[in-house]
């Protein structure tokens, strides 16, 4: 997939765990994780915000776009 996501980045930068953040952005652990591993198909813009709030970073430190070969 080109788009990589690297909230597990950001949560080591900022030393948080993703029970923490969870409950900061206010959704369930699962749905974390799905977008954590890069699984999901599509983020909210609401969600990117919570979690850039959370994090105190930029959606381009979460979101990398790297080009299939």
């Amino acid at each position: 997939m080109p788009i990589v996501v690297n909230l597990d980045v950001m949560m080591a930068r900022r030393k948080m765990s993703l029970s923490e953040l969870a409950a900061r952005v206010d959704l369930t652990l699962a749905n974390l994780s799905i977008l954590k591993n890069n699984h999901a198909k599509a983020v909210r813009f609401t969600t990117l915000e919570a979690i850039c709030k959370a994090l105190d970073c930029q959606p381009g430190d979460i979101l990398e776009y790297v080009p299939e070969e």
